[in-house]
């Protein structure tokens, strides 16, 4: 069997591997055990695997691989803030962002597909367009590869890519990333952003578990339309309301995330309409502050201006938390570093 037609490991969930070891004529306990030893002990070789027969760990080699991914670049910002850039097997390339969190409990932000097909005006990774989908393997490689630098507390499905325009590939590493012999990461360490595919909202929340995040940006659909043009197929009111159906854990708030663009959405009277937007909802607001970048129009808003929104929130009893603009000297924003290692390479 040539090594093109073998199957990477990282690709399967456990019930999938599962089936193709009982497929093989081999006891189904034995997938918890290449579980254990891939994601808890990371291991890239079968021969490692020192609790599997000699014969066993052959068979193993002739169907599998293990795929074990090293950076091509890595950025280390004064913060600490960390921007890792892959190349995959096609040679196009993701990014993935380590950043420190008080208590030295870090998050990773990951990406689900190779550019992205939301054209949102503020987002660089926008301006790529979409060039495809990520494998499941490609997800969880960004969380194996990361965990060489040690621990990661939370994960965010918030990089390049609409993870829900990848669905079934994003709940499938999801499901690996949560394997309790495996990673062991909890639903409510992992948080997926969305820009509001409102039909896969419903569908994500019937297959998996996970904290939702959902890409704000703006109070009126005259806005939003111009600023996110995915709202033109699901307006405010259609995606406000999803959110509100959509069931949540006890305690479980949905994030809404919403980037201060100066002069654009950053008014007393967009706050005012955000607090009505949320009424009523279990919902926490991220301010996040426009990462300005060459070609872009967007500014920056004054502190001013952050201030005062913010304090409009807090004073109606909406959680809005600030997220400090981390790795602000390496190209922390998302796609920054491959638009200029692609200028380099142009």
């Amino acid at each position: 069997m040539g090594s093109n037609q073998l199957i990477d490991i990282k690709n399967l969930t456990f019930p999938e591997l599962t089936l193709q070891l009982t497929g093989m004529g081999k006891e189904a306990f034995r997938a918890r055990q290449i579980v254990k030893w891939v994601y808890a002990r990371r291991v890239t070789s079968f021969d490692e695997m020192t609790d599997l027969s000699k014969t066993l760990r052959d068979e193993l080699k002739s169907r599998f691989l293990i795929s074990d991914w090293k950076p091509e670049v890595v950025e280390t910002s004064t913060d600490g803030t960390r921007k890792y850039l892959y190349r995959l097997n096609d040679q196009e390339t993701v990014e993935a962002v380590r950043i420190p969190m008080d208590g030295g409990k870090d998050t990773l932000c990951i990406s689900t597909q190779v550019g992205c097909a939301m054209q949102c005006q503020f987002c660089l990774t926008g301006t790529f367009g979409l060039t495809r989908n990520l494998d499941p393997s490609e997800i969880v490689n960004q969380v194996c590869a990361s965990l060489k630098d040690g621990p990661l507390h939370n994960i965010v499905l918030m990089g390049m890519g609409e993870p829900l325009h990848n669905l079934d590939n994003v709940v499938k590493a999801l499901d690996i990333l949560y394997l309790d012999d495996g990673c062991g990461y909890g639903a409510r360490r992992v948080t997926l952003s969305t820009s509001g595919l409102v039909p896969q909202m419903y569908e994500l929340a019937k297959r998996v578990k996970v904290g939702l995040a959902v890409s704000l940006n703006a109070t009126t659909d005259e806005l939003r339309d111009t600023l996110m043009p995915i709202n033109k197929k699901y307006p405010l009111a259609e995606l406000l309301k999803a959110c509100r159906e959509i069931p949540l854990e006890p305690r479980q708030r949905i994030t809404f995330e919403y980037i201060l663009i100066g002069g654009i959405n950053d008014t007393r009277a967009d706050a005012k309409r955000l607090v009505k937007l949320l009424h009523g909802l279990r919902a926490k607001v991220n301010l996040i502050l426009f990462n300005e970048h060459p070609g872009s129009a967007f500014k920056r808003p004054s502190a001013r201006a952050v201030d005062e929104f913010q304090r409009y929130l807090l004073d109606r009893n909406i959680v809005a938390i600030r997220r400090a603009s981390k790795g602000q000297d390496i190209s922390a924003a998302c796609g920054q570093l491959k638009g200029k290692l692609e200028k380099q390479t142009g």
